[in-house]
């Protein structure tokens, strides 16, 4: 296998048995009662006696918890294999948070076994032991030593040693004992520390709602200087892996099913459109009814926080993230404070249950929007461009939000005249004019007053002229138009938009004027065909600009009046004289504020309804011929889109979250999330070969699709749990993820943030593959797509980078031992990014450290989180504790080992006990996997896969 496989991720894994179970839950440390202060401890062998006598025994310990009610065993920890020494030391601890239902009278047994070989699935048991929790506490030094019994009972197979960690102890152990690739000597083992500011994830009162089912393991590493760190890892589950898809769709339901009323609420259409309304609306039906039953079956489950990779291709579960975890590794060192590192580990978003024979969303978008020319052409309906359709939404967008603003700041207004309060009355004014500024500019696109006059003309009654006609020509002319509607584009040549037809040279111009229609050139027509079918009030152009401009005239007469009730309060002796804004004003009762004040606000409310409803009935005809022109694929493919959209979203929620939480107490990150906004750096393994060339296609919409997602953090309701999950709010183009956060909390933010400051996040995606399938594509395939997505998402980097150099003091960033400077680090990314090197892992460990730099948020994707993933992520974190805290080189491939040594559970389940028979049977699937057979398989598996390619290569080109 290539080189790069090393760099595959940290396994956060399918745990379907935890969550299925109640002793699954408890073998995964479900945090209940608080029982005991956290307990970590250390294992060490001496004089292990092997089954042969001519070889040392190559060792690891597992550890089961008794429970004491049920009386069977269930598995806690596991350690690393220490080969060939009779005396191993572990370097892998045993850790029991705050929060583990464990006691003093909590059982813990030890079960050693000689592993004779790494690729082999059998071993042989040597021997165990068992203590309490409260026998470790009360022992002299908190140290026991305890026989190994073997299966007879009867024989010593040597001694295990159980130390527990506490901070500042310090204990003496040669070195030889854990590798004897080390000189021995003396050395601490425990890590002596000064400070211990640290918080602890499980302690904090914050990730209740969000993060649970905590797997936690304990390391002790050496440093380069003979000291020791402890290192700890926690992974947790997330619940927002359920909660923002089942928020999404309920909101994708309500905007689909508002689309349907927009769509009736268009009024009587030719018969040409209100077909095609009909049959959009039949399309609108057919995704809320499967949207329903998919939100339907997700209520049904209780318990699970997350989906397995065996369930990705479940239509019920499409909406939900593959394996999303959270993983933080926190670790104490000699003389320096405790430092912690996130990383959140998700499957990467896409459409797996729609499959990808026919590419992913990039591909299948571009391909769409390049045919739909040809569908407008052929479903009779005008094109508009991605850009149109986007500013519709927009629009619709924006005045579902503003039309209730000005409507409730309205309202304040009227309720400070009414208190007769100056100040109140100020403030409610600006918000006012702010307000309804942005309202109508908004509305001043040309879009809305083209997508009105092509409304008007595809009601019942209209009649378009394409070519100048006299009295003797009006029996023929009837007889064509009554044909126009059935059998031609009914609108063509519109401003603003590309009719798919050709367009004639003369078009019917209406005027808001009594007469007969003339044609551009200024003759009257005479239309045969207004006998039988009424013909509309002529269409007035300049209409649709009076009924704006009034908002901002009625804008104007509010902001006068409210000017001149200042004035009088200020110089009561000095009245105004009545002359003053009289072609605007009737003054009722003097003092009345409000009196005065509501007959202007009203007619502005009046305004703002008229013209909302006309721009929405526009707005939702331009995305009528948007949803007509795309049957059914664009449907299709918006489902698609939604699918992928969901994943994203959940992992970019769960993401903000935790780094909000961690940097509660920064000074400099609040500033920074507030002033700028934070970069969320998407790491991908996927190759660019087969079917996960698609996968990364799908990712990559999806990933971008996140620049429409603000945060905002408000005041949570109590401190319940339930008032502090997150919630979800907005429509397709825009949603917004509200972070409740506990009083006492929130009151210690910036006011910035507590006054609802929107907060931005920078999603960007770097992508380079790694296994078997990623060498074929690059030495038979096509690897350009990678290519586009680092430089297009490098260049996104550099922005945000630039943006933040200008409004945020750099000491604001946290600090690293190695201070490589973040413009070289771009430079260095720069220069990877466009080098032809294969397999070029570089990309990926710049960005990420790049994202570390600016308090970024990392994630870590190939196809199901497993495998490649956890290899990535326990290379990244050896790689912090080398370069951040002085991990001994020697030490680099044993801490590598360690954290990538857990078994998968068929591993598991060959491990026997000869004393308690099938004890396995409750041991939970591990998040880690046995990392040498793994480069084996691969390794024949590419071998293979190379020969049948190359025959396949050749039968082709004989």
């Amino acid at each position: 296998m290539e080189d790069g496989t090393q760099h595959l991720g940290h396994c956060m894994v399918d745990m379907k048995e935890l969550s299925a179970s109640p002793e699954g839950l408890s073998a995964a440390g479900v945090i209940l009662t608080p029982k005991l202060p956290q307990v970590d401890f250390s294992l060490a062998c001496n004089d292990l006696v092997a089954s042969g006598r001519d070889r040392k025994p190559n060792a690891l310990v597992q550890v089961a918890v008794i429970d004491p009610h049920k009386q069977h065993l269930v598995s806690h920890a596991c350690t690393e294999i220490v080969e060939a020494n009779k005396d191993p030391l572990f370097l892998t601890g045993v850790t029991f948070p705050s929060e583990y239902p464990a006691s003093p009278e909590t059982l813990v047994k030890l079960s050693v076994y000689d592993a004779k070989d790494k690729t082999q699935e059998s071993s042989s048991f040597l021997g165990s032991a068992t203590f309490s929790v409260g026998d470790l506490l009360r022992a002299k030094d908190e140290r026991l030593t305890l026989s190994l019994r073997s299966s007879d009972g009867v024989c010593t197979a040597g001694t295990v040693v159980v130390s527990r960690l506490k901070m500042g102890e310090m204990e003496e152990v040669d070195v030889d004992q854990i590798t004897t690739d080390i000189p021995s000597q003396k050395c601490p083992l425990v890590c002596e520390s000064v400070h211990h500011s640290c918080t602890d994830r499980e302690n904090n009162p914050l990730t209740g709602p969000v993060f649970k089912n905590p797997v936690c393991k304990v390391y002790r590493f050496q440093t380069v200087d003979s000291k020791w760190m402890l290192v700890r890892e926690q992974m947790e589950e997330c619940t927002l892996s359920f909660s923002i898809p089942k928020q999404l769709l309920a909101l994708y339901i309500q905007e689909d099913m508002s689309r349907v009323q927009d769509l009736k609420e268009l009024g009587d259409l030719s018969p040409h459109w209100d077909n095609l309304r009909k049959e959009v609306m039949t399309r609108y039906a057919g995704i809320i009814s499967s949207y329903q039953e998919t939100l339907a079956e997700m209520d049904k489950i209780n318990g699970c926080s997350f989906k397995p990779s065996c369930c990705k291709a479940q239509k019920s579960l499409e909406f939900i993230p593959i394996n999303l975890h959270t993983q933080r590794m926190r670790v104490t060192c000699p003389k320096k404070t405790d430092a912690f590192y996130d990383i959140i580990t998700v499957g990467a978003p896409a459409a797996h249950f729609q499959g990808f024979k026919g590419g992913g969303l990039h591909r299948l978008l571009s391909r769409y929007e390049a045919e739909k020319k040809s569908f407008s052409t052929a479903y009779q309906c005008i094109y508009y461009s991605p850009e149109h359709t986007a500013k519709a939404q927009e629009v619709l967008s924006i005045m579902s939000l503003l039309q209730p603003l000005i409507t409730r700041l309205v309202d304040q207004l009227l309720q400070a005249a009414h208190e007769h309060s100056s100040p109140g009355l100020r403030d409610a004014l600006k918000h006012l004019s702010d307000k309804t500024e942005q309202f109508v500019h908004t509305l001043k696109d040309e879009l809305v007053k083209s997508a009105l006059l092509a409304l008007h003309a595809a009601q019942p009654g209209y009649v378009s002229k394409n070519q100048k006609s006299t009295p003797a020509q009006s029996q023929h002319q009837g007889h064509t138009n009554q044909t126009n509607d059935q059998n031609q584009n009914p609108i063509q040549g519109l401003p603003g938009h590309s009719p798919p037809t050709s367009v004639t040279e003369t078009t019917v111009v209406c005027n808001n004027v009594e007469g007969t229609p003339t044609t551009a050139g200024g003759e009257p027509l005479s239309l045969k065909h207004q006998d039988t079918i009424p013909h509309h009030k002529e269409y007035d152009e300049e209409e649709w600009d009076r009924l704006w401009a009034n908002v901002a005239k009625c804008l104007n007469c509010v902001i006068a009046m409210v000017d001149k009730l200042q004035e009088e309060d200020n110089t009561k002796q000095d009245p105004v004289p009545e002359h003053q804004l009289a072609d605007v004003i009737t003054s009722h009762n003097p003092g009345d504020w409000r009196e005065q004040l509501c007959p202007l606000v009203t007619r502005l409310k009046d305004c703002v309804m008229e013209v909302v409803e006309k721009a929405k009935r526009a707005m939702t005809f331009v995305l009528l011929q948007e949803a007509a022109c795309s049957i059914p694929q664009g449907f299709l493919l918006q489902q698609r889109r939604d699918i992928v959209f969901s994943q994203a979203l959940a992992a970019l929620a769960c993401g903000f979250v935790m780094r909000l939480y961690a940097g509660m107490q920064d000074k400099g990150f609040l500033r920074q999330l507030h002033l700028v906004g934070l970069v969320a750096q998407f790491e991908s393994l996927l190759s660019t070969y087969s079917e996960e060339f698609g996968m990364l296609e799908d990712m990559e919409v999806g990933i971008s699709d996140l620049q429409r997602v603000m945060f905002k953090i408000t005041e949570a309701k109590s401190d319940d749990l339930s008032d502090l999950q997150p919630l979800v709010c907005g429509r397709r183009d825009h949603f917004t993820v509200e972070v409740p956060l506990p009083k006492l909390v929130f009151h210690t933010l910036p006011e910035e943030i507590k006054e609802g400051k929107l907060l931005r996040v920078f999603p960007v995606l770097f992508n380079v593959g790694i296994n078997e399938q990623q060498t074929i594509a690059e030495r038979f395939g096509d690897i350009s797509l990678q290519e586009r997505i680092n430089q297009k998402n490098f260049e996104t980097l550099e922005a945000y980078y630039k943006s933040l150099s200008e409004k945020v003091p750099l000491e604001c960033l946290p600090c690293f031992q190695t201070q490589t400077d973040i413009k070289e680090l771009l430079e260095t990314l720069g220069q990877n990014v466009v080098a032809k090197k294969k397999k070029n892992v570089e990309i990926l460990w710049t960005a990420g450290t790049i994202c570390r730099r600016l308090n970024g948020i990392r994630f870590t994707s190939c196809k199901s989180a497993k495998d490649r993933t956890s290899m990535s992520v326990t290379l990244e974190q050896c790689a912090l504790l080398r370069d951040e805290h002085q991990l001994s080189k020697d030490f680099f491939v044993r801490a590598l080992d360690c954290m990538r040594s857990r078994l998968t559970q068929g591993d598991i389940g060959q491990w026997e006990d000869p004393e308690a028979g099938a004890v396995t049977e409750n041991k939970p699937a591990s998040r880690h996997f046995y990392p040498i057979a793994l480069l084996l398989v691969s390794s024949h598996l590419l071998v293979v896969w190379l020969i049948l390619s190359l025959v396949f290569l050749l039968a082709k080109y004989q």
